[in-house]
């Protein structure tokens, strides 16, 4: 048995380490999306019924700023350090935010909460290249397919679930959101605990220098991502993968919930958490099917599939508080978009990781994180020129519109990327997908 990898007879499912990284990094990300999603439904009520003024994508760029600051020098800190003892540092540090974010909510300040937010996309930064990176130490490769179906199905539960306790939250507790703190921190306090599951894993590189450029992208990493086109255009991917997401989720969701159906913040949020229907039926069937390989079929289909279900969410209807799906439709929709990003997603996160040298693997998901943060950054940029553009007068565009903006993002993958499948255990010898 090598270091940190659980012994051959032993399923993966019963590891403890597999049960602490789940739990853990399901309820960190539960919390971060609890937070950010009474956040954007503050800005919505500040708006008070302006579209123009909808702070939801100054919110994004705001939590998303830490990441593209962070996530490099994280990256070097996670090859650095022990894995394990970042992930353990990192979820403290969640329950000292979560106070911080009850006492921003009692403020009723903007901006005080906005700067709670930054800090609380700091601690995920942190959190995040250990938390890909320290996989491919637990578990060998073969069972990264299922491992990362897993992971990536709870993680996104995780965010679509946020997104509805955050409705409840905010119509329950409405004027002493405060109260929520109680409950952010309890699940900070949990998450610390299942944390301390993970078994210790090797430094991988205990020697390293830092440099400026680990601040970023080290001289290193960029060269080996660079002569390396398969990564490249995998980090590609996974960052216009993300930047459709940060446009889709909350942000065009909240618009058609609240703006046009007409709906509160709970029902909003039930609609949102449809997805996590698609995506755990999705990250669960790519895990299955991809098993001991890089199925890039699921990648091309997961892709193509994504964009019809925007297409189908942004058709207009004569009535303007609908949609020419309906709400049924748009249910229906919902559900085939998050199954189909589960399709696209699961593998090219097992290939990251198992096409990474041992030694480079926090880096590179550092690397990852810096593109992925950069695109949601964008994405709230990308959000608020669409709805200031859709909110002036002459075009009478409804809120729908904002998932044809979304498709726009998504089709250069549908039409320019073909990545070849691959053995897990070839990946290594092929030059170039």
């Amino acid at each position: 048995m090598a270091d940190g990898t659980p012994n051959n007879q032993t399923s993966v499912y019963k590891d403890r380490s597999f049960i602490g990284m789940l739990v853990t990094q399901f309820l960190g990300a539960f919390n971060d999306n609890v937070f950010k999603q009474i956040m954007l439904f503050v800005c919505i009520d500040l708006a008070a019924g302006r579209r123009e003024d909808n702070l939801q994508g100054v919110a994004t760029i705001v939590f998303a700023i830490p990441f593209i600051l962070l996530s490099g020098y994280c990256g070097y800190l996670s090859d650095k350090i022990s894995k394990r003892t970042i992930v353990v540092t990192s979820k403290v540090l969640e329950i000292a935010v979560m106070i911080l974010g009850g006492m921003a909510f009692l403020s009723g300040n903007i901006m005080v909460m906005l700067s709670v937010l930054f800090f609380m996309g700091a601690q995920s930064a942190l959190f995040g290249p250990a938390k890909y990176g320290i996989l491919p130490e637990l578990f060998p490769d073969r069972e990264l397919p299922r491992v990362n179906g897993a992971i990536l199905m709870t993680t996104f539960l995780s965010i679509i679930l946020g997104f509805a306790i955050a409705g409840e939250i905010k119509e329950a507790l409405n004027g002493e959101l405060w109260k929520a703190s109680y409950f952010c921190v309890a699940i900070a306090v949990i998450g610390t605990l299942t944390s301390l599951l993970i078994r210790k894993t090797p430094i991988a590189s205990p020697d390293m220098k830092f440099h400026i450029s680990s601040l970023a992208v080290n001289k290193e990493t960029a060269r080996l991502i660079w002569n390396d086109r398969r990564l490249f255009w995998t980090l590609i991917a996974t960052s216009v993968f993300w930047t459709t997401g940060g446009v889709v989720y909350p942000n065009a969701t909240n618009d058609l919930g609240i703006q046009q159906f007409g709906w509160g913040e709970a029902a909003t949020g039930r609609l949102a958490a449809c997805t996590g229907i698609g995506i755990a039926i999705g990250c669960m069937v790519a895990g299955y099917l991809s098993r001991d390989k890089f199925d890039a079929r699921l990648v091309r289909g997961g892709a193509l599939g994504m964009f019809l279900g925007l297409v189908l969410l942004a058709i207009p209807s004569s009535d303007s508080n609908s949609i020419a799906i309906g709400v049924p439709g748009a249910i229906a929709a919902l559900i085939w978009l998050g199954f189909c990003a589960g399709l696209f997603t699961v593998p090219l996160q097992v290939f990251l990781q198992a096409a990474t040298p041992s030694l480079h693997k926090g880096r590179i998901i550092g690397a990852m994180n810096l593109a992925n943060w950069i695109g949601m950054g964008l994405a709230g940029v990308y959000y608020q020129v669409w709805n200031n553009l859709f909110a002036a007068q002459k075009f009478h565009v409804p809120h729908n519109a904002m998932y044809g903006a979304a498709a726009l993002l998504i089709l250069p993958l549908v039409i320019f990327y073909r990545p070849k499948s691959i053995n897990l255990e070839e990946i290594h010898n092929i030059p170039e997908l």
